[in-house]
Order: C-alpha cells, then sequence, then structure tokens
C-alpha cells in the first residue's frame, strides 16, 4: 500500500491527464482524437503553460505571483505599441517585429523585477506586493490602450511568428487538406519548460530555490543569498510572462486590453498545485506543472465539447484548485 500511496503522490497528476484523455476520447471521438482539436489543445495552452512554469519557480521559492496575468496584458501593450510606432515610422516589418518581441520579454522582465524588489527589499509581503501589481498594471493597460483594442500593424511578418512552425508529415487539417502545423508558441513552451527544468534540478539557483522554500532561516544560516534567489525568481516570471505575451500576441496580431491573461494567475496556480508543487514552497517540479497545464487544457475542451457554458468554468477550475490543496494538506500531515 505505501508503495501504491508513494506512486500515486509522484504520479498522480500524470494518471489523472491519461484518465481524463480517455474519457474524452472515448465520448468525443470524432472531436477531441481530431489531430487538429489536439494541435489546438497545445496552441492555445502554450501561453497559460509558460506563464504556469515561472508561478512554480516562484512558489517553490516560498512566494506568490498575482501579479502574472496583468504583466503578461502590459507587456503586450507596450510591444504592440512599439510594433506600431515603428512601423509607422518607416521600420521594416521584421525590424520592428523583433524588436516588440524584444519589448514584451524586457517589459514583462523589468515588471517581475519590480515585483521582487518590493517582495525583498521593500519587505512587502508576497501577496501583498503581486496584488498590487495585479490591479496596477491591468490598470496601466486599459489606460494605454483606452479599454480598447491594439491591433498590430504588421500583415505578415509578425503574425507569421504565431501561426508558423513546423509541419507534421502525413497529417493535415481542414478541407483544403493543408498540412498540421505545431506553431513556433508550443516549440517556446517547450523549451521554457526544458529551460526551467534544467535550473531547478541542475543549477546552484535551483538547489538555492528549493532551500530557501523548505526554510527560509535555515538557508540564510547557511550561506544561501535568500534574497537574490526570491529576486530572481520574480524576474524569471516576470520573463516568461513576456514570453507567453509573444505566443499570444502573434498568434491573435491583436491585444484586447480588458481581458487579456485575465485570470491568468488562477489557471498558473491551479496547474502549479495540480503538477505537485507545494504552496508552502520548498519542493515542486516543472514537467508536473507541464502535465497540469494539459490537464486542465483538457478539461476545458470537455466541457466545451460537452456544451457546458463558460461561465460555469471557472467554478470547476476552483473546485480543482480546492481538492488538489486538501490532497497535499493530507500528503503533510
Amino acid at each position: 500500500m505505501k508503495s501504491i500511496s508513494a506512486f500515486m503522490q509522484k504520479y498522480g497528476v500524470v494518471v489523472a491527464f491519461v484518465l481524463l484523455f480517455l474519457i474524452a476520447a472515448l465520448r468525443q471521438p470524432d472531436i477531441f482524437l481530431k489531430a487538429e482539436n489536439l494541435r489546438n489543445l497545445l496552441n492555445q495552452n502554450a501561453p497559460i503553460g509558460i506563464v504556469a512554469i515561472g508561478m512554480t519557480l516562484v512558489i517553490i521559492a516560498g512566494g506568490i505571483d498575482l501579479s502574472v496575468g496583468s504583466i503578461f496584458a502590459l507587456a503586450a501593450c507596450i510591444g504592440l505599441l512599439a510594433l506600431n510606432k515603428l512601423i509607422a515610422g518607416g521600420s521594416s516589418e521584421v525590424t520592428a517585429s523583433l524588436l516588440a518581441v524584444a519589448v514584451m520579454v524586457g517589459v514583462g522582465g523589468l515588471l517581475g523585477a519590480f515585483n521582487g524588489v518590493m517582495v525583498v527589499f521593500g519587505r512587502v509581503a508576497p501577496f501583498v506586493a503581486t496584488l498590487v501589481g495585479l490591479v496596477a498594471y491591468r490598470s496601466m493597460c486599459l489606460a494605454i490602450a483606452e479599454g480598447g483594442e491594439i491591433r498590430s500593424s504588421s500583415p505578415d511578418f509578425f503574425p507569421s511568428l504565431g501561426s508558423g512552425g513546423v509541419p507534421i508529415p502525413g497529417l493535415t487539417v481542414g478541407v483544403k487538406g493543408d498540412p498540421l502545423v505545431i506553431t513556433w508558441g508550443v516549440f517556446l513552451f517547450i523549451a521554457i519548460a526544458l529551460l526551467a527544468g534544467f535550473l531547478l534540478n541542475h543549477t546552484r539557483f535551483g538547489r538555492y530555490t528549493i532551500a530557501v522554500g523548505a526554510n527560509e532561516r535555515a538557508a540564510r544560516y547557511s550561506a544561501v543569498a535568500t534574497g537574490r534567489t526570491k529576486f530572481y525568481t520574480y524576474t524569471l516570471a516576470g520573463i516568461f510572462a513576456g514570453c507567453a505575451a509573444v505566443a499570444l500576441s502573434t498568434r491573435l496580431n491583436s491585444v484586447a486590453s480588458s481581458t487579456y491573461g485575465l485570470y491568468y494567475e488562477l489557471d498558473a496556480i491551479a496547474a502549479v498545485v495540480i503538477g505537485g508543487t507545494s504552496l508552502r514552497g520548498g519542493s515542486g517540479r516543472i514537467w508536473g506543472t507541464v502535465v497540469g497545464v494539459l490537464l486542465l487544457g483538457i478539461i476545458t475542451n470537455i466541457l466545451v465539447l460537452e456544451g457546458v457554458s463558460i461561465y460555469w468554468q471557472g467554478v470547476v477550475k476552483g473546485a480543482i484548485i480546492l481538492a488538489a490543496v486538501l490532497m497535499q494538506r493530507g500528503r503533510d500531515q
């Protein structure tokens, strides 16, 4: 029994993912198992997956970041404004698009670093500091876009970054039989997951992050730079939010200031907790978060295919978070 319990604690999220996948495949085989639907499942969840990876690092270090959705939105708004101004000023689409990508990632990093400064040097509780960011960054995005939408002035190159990718041989979509393409956003998600996994499991930064989350005082007495470590986790969370903004804004070629990244913090926390990362800090895994993101994506996909109203989906996600937290509490006792 102990071996079964240990297995479920480590791989329970994988078991849940497989079961849900089979349920969806059995109930809606003609729709769910289509290559296009599975591709869309990856495309639609890549941005939130990237955000969730940054959230994983923050939570392992004993913090929380409620501002990631607003950072995501503000970085995209500023990036598209920069893109439009550069094109209006005579820059080529390629130059303007690449600079806009750099702006999004840079703005995300700066906002994440500001959160880190507030938490580490300002000694503001992470919940409060990032709650302020959630409200303030979203407000700034709304002000920049005047409560509306910012559309890209790039008709070709910028959106091609979101729609382009690597075609899968032998798989086609649509009535025209176009090749099935795994987009660059999905590859960005995979690359960031691999990078974060390497940082957490094979570097001094990763060991320090786990140590700080497990027992910050003991880590400090062991000569671990606790403040610097926490600062880096918030900065990385901001950078990853900026990368996620690139993945989605290139796919949509626009930013809706009021809804862009809305509730991403909820989805990210849900994926992190479902993936096995403890909200108390000190333990966690990147691959678990990746599976948690895909599991939530399958749940949303099932709800849509079953015709469940979008207004009830938040209830389901909230129930999942509660169940995951209760399971963690039972495991820790």
